[in-house]
């Protein structure tokens, strides 16, 4: 892992599906009006006869990759999060989960990333792709995974959803990190508090991880990119030697990675008590990155302190200090 602030890069996700396209014929792009907001621009200026603006038609581009899928293209699908779930929620069912279509979805600009508000707040994405039979759910938490993602999604069967952050992306993984879709990744080792997290609560977890290690606090951090299918192993095996569970999202914490671990736990029997991590099963408001994270609870001083109430441990929390940023890097909040 590298060390914060983290550097940034522009892309990562569309220079590498170019590159996997001219290696597989097979695979087409699709868009619905957002293609340079997508990273899709780069595959239509390198390879447009297999690039499809369908406009803001999102039911019926669902219905043309169905129709790719079953012609044998591999069809990749992108638009916002919250356009590419649930606005077409039906029709992925029905011509895209259903039938175990190869299409790959890929939504950007998750949870409040966003500063549109709640027509453009993807707070429910992964909760709506997770209920589908069939799907598989990956949520990314820097450039070093994205950039392996279309590859790997490319390779497993049927349908997947991809969840990217737009724009700047961080480098938080050294270039030997490989994306794991079996296994979730323990980052750091600790007795006292496992948090486990996905996609843009990634550093965050790792800044909290610090913080708390400062202060006695041995904290284990797991690097969660599948919720669907989790791995479950991992999971409970940390949590058994953990006093406190934390989820970390950029979700609702209703029917995402939150609910997912715990639904594990119980179904394991695990007797440790869970703190979720996320959006509180309301809309926000719009505002930037910084000012959503720190008012709707997905800071990292609200993992300290869900961690710190946890353990009951003496005294006031000593003060999280934020972390600096300069132009053209990436801190968490």
């Amino acid at each position: 892992m590298l060390e914060p602030p983290y550097d940034i890069i522009l892309k990562p996700y569309g220079k590498a599906l170019v590159e996997l396209a001219r290696e597989r014929p097979e695979i087409i792009c699709l868009g619905a009006d957002l293609t340079g907001p997508t990273e899709t621009d780069l595959f239509r200026d390198a390879i447009p006869e297999r690039f499809i603006n369908g406009g803001m038609a999102e039911a019926n581009l669902i219905g043309i990759a169905g129709g790719l899928a079953r012609a044998g293209f591999i069809p990749f699908f992108h638009t916002f999060g919250v356009f590419c779930t649930r606005r077409c929620y039906d029709q992925i069912a029905m011509a895209i989960a259903y039938p175990s279509a190869n299409v790959k979805i890929v939504g950007f600009m998750p949870g409040l990333s966003s500063p549109g508000g709640p027509s453009h707040q993807a707070i429910d994405d992964l909760a709506l792709m997770r209920a589908l039979p069939n799907m598989t759910v990956i949520d990314l938490a820097d450039a070093t995974e994205i950039m392996q993602a279309p590859m790997i999604a490319a390779s497993l069967p049927g349908p997947v959803y991809l969840r990217l952050k737009r724009g700047e992306i961080p480098v938080i993984f050294a270039p030997s990190h490989r994306l794991d879709v079996f296994r979730a990744q323990v980052l750091t080792e600790g007795s006292d508090v496992m948090i486990v997290a996905s996609g843009m609560m990634v550093p965050s977890a790792l800044a909290a991880e610090r913080f708390l290690s400062m202060h006695g606090v041995a904290t284990a951090v797991v690097n969660c990119p599948v919720i669907k299918p989790l791995d479950v192993d991992t999971i409970v095996a940390v949590a058994r030697c953990a006093k406190v569970v934390i989820s970390a999202e950029n979700h609702s914490i209703i029917g995402g990675l939150g609910s997912a671990v715990a639904e594990a736990l119980a179904e394991a029997g695990v007797p440790v008590r869970l703190h979720r991590i996320g959006i509180r099963d309301v809309f926000a408001e719009s505002g930037t990155r910084e000012f959503l994270f720190e008012k709707y609870g997905l800071g990292v001083r609200h993992l300290v302190e869900a961690a710190w109430d946890a353990l009951h441990l003496p005294g006031p929390m000593p003060e999280v200090p934020q972390l600096p940023a300069a132009p053209g890097t990436y801190a968490p909040v």
